[in-house]
């Protein structure tokens, strides 16, 4: 257990394990099949205890957040401070699209491949291809969200279903309802949500245990089931969309380090294990303890702040994927040959923004697929961009996971204080750092030796009861 802890906390452990996994993916394909099946389990751990995590933690955060001052300001803050950050990693994606051009200097062996990719897949994977056509195709994926999804009649059945919207309407009311409450009726109901929070963070806990093996079986799929010509095809999106993945990620590092007041190497340090498990684990409610953890016990922000938005965050703050969404059109655009003017590059970044909260609850292969959203906003077909992102989702999901956890971990910096109500004034910070009055006692000659004398016949009280029940 604990080999396993330490390897699932360690950097250098999860590279040795992304190696051996590309090597055996490449040379002994079966080698990889035990570790994909624990990668299934570990991900079916983590969805299991995903949605009763959400509610519970939204529900504590929400009772925190409104006995805190000002609440109406922070949650006012907190959703457009997301919508904020969604949009501008959109634009950003849009802009180094247009800027670096990814798919427009293809060579013609690059073109083949990726011609040959979707013809195949439209002979031989029929069955996947109409699939993803089926549940993401644009205009099924905006039908397919309706006024019974964000209210529903029955909660249960949303709880089941796992549709967020809803799961997020049920919980917000009766969280409100909740805290208008006193005290002394919500005592008991308290002490038992505080165990069932705790029940499914350790749950989680434990099955991050698995990351290693979930990384080899990632690694030996992707090695064993994507050709290297694939790869080089799309290296020019793989390598820019890391870039701007990674970029995005430090600057929203060193805000939350500049908001904290700590030095950067701290912060890093402190969001070590949340920004391992969200790289690696495919999922991105599986950091949220960890998160929660990191944000509040560590680096000293509102408790009650993080454990609703990081919740809230983890399903519908996607920032990577307005990142993917903007640079794959824009990817698909060079591809060929549609040329963009400012108005289409103001389509791209609107429509990336409003798919990635579309695709609130979805990753993996079922998130990519909102992709088309955007897509067909231009007009570019959605099937060949369906299948040629696919092929390449496993090394995507990462970077953009961590994009959006790290989003997520700036709204928490930015919404836990700094309310003008809440500053604090030098006089009061030089008050608060004066040392508090010590209480001294001073005895003269004649209250001290009565003190002694009373002291004495004390302790030869005692003796002579000690004397006569061993004498009895």
């Amino acid at each position: 257990m604990k080999v396993l802890k330490r390897l699932s906390n360690s950097t250098l452990g999860l590279l040795l394990f992304l190696g051996l996994g590309i090597v055996a993916g490449t040379l002994v394909r079966p080698a990889g099949v035990f570790a994909a099946v624990v990668g299934q389990i570990y991900l079916a751990l983590v969805n299991m205890a995903a949605v009763p995590l959400l509610v519970v933690a939204m529900f504590c955060g929400l009772r925190q957040l409104l006995a805190l001052a000002h609440p109406e300001l922070r949650i006012g803050s907190m959703l457009s401070l997301a919508l904020a950050l969604v949009a501008l990693c959109a634009v950003c994606g849009t802009l180094v699209g247009i800027a670096a051009a990814p798919g427009a200097h293809l060579s013609d062996g690059a073109r083949v491949q990726l011609g040959q990719a979707v013809l195949q897949s439209a002979s031989d994977a029929g069955d996947l291809r109409m699939s993803l056509l089926e549940a993401h195709e644009p205009g099924h994926a905006l039908s397919a969200i309706s006024l019974r999804d964000v209210v529903p009649d029955n909660f249960y059945r949303v709880l089941a279903d796992g549709r967020a919207l809803g799961i997020l309407t049920c919980t917000i009311l009766f969280g409100i309802a909740f805290a208008a409450l006193s005290g002394a009726q919500t005592r008991v109901l308290n002490s038992v949500f505080e165990s069932i929070y705790r029940t499914f963070e350790a749950i989680i806990e434990h099955a991050n245990l698995l990351l290693p093996l979930l990384v080899f079986g990632s690694a030996a799929h992707v090695a064993g089931h994507t050709s290297g010509a694939m790869l080089s095809a799309m290296s020019g999106f793989l390598l820019w969309f890391v870039l701007c993945a990674l970029f995005l990620s430090c600057v929203a590092i060193a805000a939350i380090a500049a908001r904290a007041g700590v030095p950067l190497a701290r912060v890093m340090a402190m969001l070590k294990a949340p920004m391992l498990v969200g790289l690696t684990s495919g999922s991105a409610t599986a950091p949220i303890p960890h998160t929660i953890e990191a944000m509040s016990t560590r680096l000293g922000f509102s408790r009650g702040v993080a454990e609703l938005v990081v919740p809230f965050g983890a399903v519908f703050v996607r920032a990577g994927s307005a990142l993917y969404f903007a640079l794959a059109t824009v990817f698909v655009a060079n591809l060929y040959g549609r040329p963009l003017d400012a108005g289409d590059i103001a389509m791209v970044a609107a429509a990336s923004m409003f798919a990635a909260f579309v695709s609130a609850g979805q990753s993996g292969v079922a998130g990519v697929g909102y992709a088309g959203i955007v897509l067909s906003s231009l007009q570019l077909p959605v099937e060949a961009a369906g299948v040629l992102f696919v092929a390449i989702d496993l090394i995507c999901e990462g970077p953009r996971n961590l994009l959006s956890l790290l989003s997520v971990c700036m709204v928490v910096a930015l919404v836990s204080a700094g309310l003008p109500s809440e500053r604090v004034s030098t006089t009061d910070l030089q008050m608060a750092s004066q040392p508090d009055a010590v209480f001294r006692f001073a005895f003269n000659r004649m209250q001290l030796a009565l003190a002694t004398g009373c002291v004495v016949t004390v302790g030869l009280l005692i003796v002579l009861m000690g004397i006569g029940v061993g004498a009895k």
